[in-house]
């Protein structure tokens, strides 16, 4: 009787699903068919941080947070009250009758950079000019790791953008005019995810446990070939180019694993790729056989309709018929839930397109470990602003430099810089500025100005630190012409550029450096031998002042581990970088990209002056 007994209850605590050694398609199949419509919606839904609590979570099950850019729990959060607060919305998640776990989801792109102390990598401009696949995929590891330390599982990285117009405020997230190139950095998706054990199926997606994160490759599709480079604007060209410029790195992303891709706001040829049906379900999912789930952009399905928000019903039935498996709202979820639940209900929406999209979803979080782990802990919170992966983004500086001019004649360089000086002028907005440095989606959204922002080196300090100890350096930000002739400098360092932007705040149609960097350039740069380094996101206009200039350097948006500049500018390493991006004279002749017949640049496409490591007595 006890036995009998004993052999029932065990029976009837047996849950499918929630076994890890049944088969995949096993556990979603059974997880499924305990689904409601409700709790199948509520999959399909993200909202930001801000809009959850552990209480919506279980009342309208959703499926996903985010924090958005900037978004955190307090200023300066330690890792241990990011893992304490994710956690708290999992449990919300987990009361619910059947535990679904939510995926928390962050902007990862240049390191975990929402994020006080994380190390700020390079953005991907810079890791292009690196030319390094396998430097790529350690980045992807260390971010990984980052982001794991405060309890996230999820990254919206990398962007895969082929930028085609400098221009674009999002040239900096994209490693390179040429697709091939961002071909190759789709290694940082192993780096992130793991990598694709052998034999895997194509298409599936991986995420090898707790030490990584699921991935996302974004924009889909023609991010960066918009008109002009205008931001979430329309990208004119045919089937063919797309495929042939535009598409080749998802195939690459897919065919390693990548767990979700993530829409464009732009359109193709005037329709919303939020609404494109041929390329999400058609190409990405039929043809691509992509099996990882297909996310909006924040208010993605908002932007449909211009204005955003004119006929949300329409969006909605839109995104989803498009076939977007899960939807950035953020904050005004119950108008989707009941729009969605109210056209499957109708017939409006098929309930296999919802089957599709659940399926989709729970195929990651099971692939990924988040049954059996749902819950954060602290055995990753050293990992953050590590020493160790700051001494890799040292490394992904040092080689993303790009040297443009080494001397007035090649016979006369003036790279590598002597460290042995009687006295040295350090000037330009971007010397000592971490902000600057650093870029947008640095701490905010847009970025920030200034040295409090979070922890690293500013070039000036690097300088600082490399140069011998009798050696005097004056820093002088904007020096007049006078100052610079009456010091008798050795020589000079002039760091200028962009400030920080991010998305449509960086689109610019003249490409200038920040005031006053032209005058300064002009000022040193008349009175004694100088070297420029440009901080910026993309080429600028420089052409106008490159006579005057002794030395040029494309150090584009480093981070925050500026000691990679001085090692390079003193010689403790050569100069490397190639250009992954084509430097043009004016902006009459955007865009410009290398093979076009009207081709002619400032600095071609792979163009790159190297440097010998200095032994420097």
């Amino acid at each position: 009787m006890l036995l009998c007994w004993w052999a029932t209850v065990t029976e009837a605590k047996y849950i499918k699903y929630k076994d890890p050694k049944q088969p995949l398609g096993v556990r979603i199949k059974d997880l499924m068919a305990r689904m409601t419509l409700q709790e199948k919606i509520g999959q399909m839904v993200q909202i930001e941080r801000e809009a959850a609590s552990a209480d919506i979570m279980k009342k309208y099950f959703i499926g996903s947070i985010l924090s958005g850019g900037g978004s955190v729990p307090t200023k300066r959060a330690s890792p241990e009250t990011w893992v304490s607060a994710v956690n708290e919305y999992q449990k919300g998640s987990l009361s619910t009758r059947l535990g679904i776990p939510m995926i928390y989801g962050i902007d990862a792109v240049h390191g975990h950079n929402n994020v006080y102390n994380a190390t700020i990598f390079p953005h991907n401009v810079g890791l292009g000019a690196t030319r390094d696949p396998e430097l790529v995929k350690k980045i992807g590891a260390a971010t990984a790791l980052e982001v794991r330390a405060t309890g996230i599982p999820y990254a919206f990285a990398p962007c895969i953008a082929v930028c085609r117009d400098p221009r674009w405020g999002r040239c900096y997230e994209s490693y390179s005019e040429d697709h091939k190139i961002v071909q190759a950095m789709t290694e940082i998706i192993p780096g992130l995810q793991g990598d694709l054990p052998a034999g895997s199926q194509k298409g599936v997606p991986f995420v090898g446990g707790k030490t990584k994160v699921a991935a996302c490759a974004k924009h889909y599709v023609g991010d960066g070939g918009t008109t002009k480079g205008i931001n979430e604007n329309n990208t004119i060209i045919d089937f063919n180019g797309l495929l042939n410029i535009h598409m080749p790195a998802y195939r690459n992303s897919i065919s390693k694993g990548v767990a979700t891709v993530m829409v464009s706001y732009s359109s193709w040829n005037g329709k919303k790729m939020h609404a494109n049906h041929d390329l999400i379900t058609g190409f990405l999912k039929n043809k691509l056989r992509f099996r990882g789930f297909v996310i909006s952009d924040w208010q993605g399905l908002d932007r449909i309709t211009s204005p955003p928000h004119a006929n949300y019903s329409f969006s909605v039935e839109a995104g989803v018929g498009a076939g977007i498996d899960m939807v950035m709202v953020p904050y005004n979820f119950t108008e989707f839930l009941d729009d969605l639940t109210f056209q499957v209900k109708n017939g409006i929406v098929p309930m296999a397109r919802i089957d599709d999209a659940v399926k989709r979803i729970l195929r990651v979080k099971f692939v990924m470990g988040l049954f059996e782990n749902p819950m954060a802990d602290l055995s990753l919170v050293n990992q953050l602003g590590s020493q160790e992966h700051r001494e890799l983004a040292r490394e992904a500086v040092r080689k993303s430099l790009v040297l443009l001019k080494n001397g007035k004649s090649a016979e006369n360089p003036l790279l590598p810089l002597p460290k042995k000086a009687p006295k040295i002028l350090v000037a330009g907005s971007h010397a000592d500025n971490l902000g600057n440095q650093c870029g947008g989606w640095t701490i905010e959204w847009q970025g920030l100005g200034g040295n409090d922002l979070t922890s690293g080196t500013t070039i000036l300090t690097a300088v600082k630190n490399t140069v011998e100890s009798g050696t005097q350096i004056v820093y002088n930000q904007n020096p007049d012409l006078e100052f610079v002739k009456s010091n008798k400098f050795s020589y000079a360092i002039v760091v200028v550029g962009e400030p920080p932007y991010a998305e449509t705040a960086g689109d610019s149609m003249n490409l200038e450096i920040a005031e006053p960097g032209a005058s300064t350039i002009t000022n040193v740069c008349a009175a004694v031998k100088c070297v420029v380094v440009i901080v910026s996101g993309r080429p600028v206009v420089i052409q106008p002042y490159l006579a005057k200039i002794d030395a040029l350097v494309a150090a584009w948006l480093p981070g925050t581990e500026g000691q990679g500049v001085a090692d390079v500018l003193f010689g403790d390493y050569g100069f490397t970088g190639k250009l992954a991006r084509t430097w043009f004279k004016t902006v009459e002749q955007l865009p410009m990209n290398v093979g076009d017949p009207h081709y002619d640049p400032l600095f071609p496409f792979g163009f790159g002056l190297t440097t010998e490591p200095t032994k420097q007595t």
